[in-house]
């Protein structure tokens, strides 16, 4: 993947990422299926101009979900927790 655009889809605002950004300085992203680490920090260092200090990734598989007698399960994700060194900032959504 060369595109960094292309690696890093959407950030993640929930209740617990937003509290993870506030008290660690750690943005919640989701991000490309066949991305590893050091592509995910190349393409955060790119877009937002900041410094990475490590890159954590979680795999979230697919849930069994139903609606009435259909059984379906959602997508699988693959979520990146970035922690920013100290000094830079990416503004989502913060309490600050």
């Amino acid at each position: 993947m060369t595109n960094a655009r292309d690696i890093i889809l959407k950030p993640v605002v929930t209740e617990k990422s937003i509290k993870t950004q506030n008290d660690n300085n750690t943005v919640v992203f989701e991000v490309a299926k066949g991305a590893n680490k050091i592509e995910v920090k190349k393409a955060i260092e790119e877009i937002f101009n900041v410094k990475v200090e490590r890159v954590n990734m979680v795999n979230i598989k697919p849930k069994t979900k139903r609606v009435g007698r259909y059984i379906g399960k959602t997508k699988a994700t693959h979520k990146a927790y970035v922690k920013l060194k100290e000094g830079s900032n990416i503004t989502i959504l913060s309490d600050k």
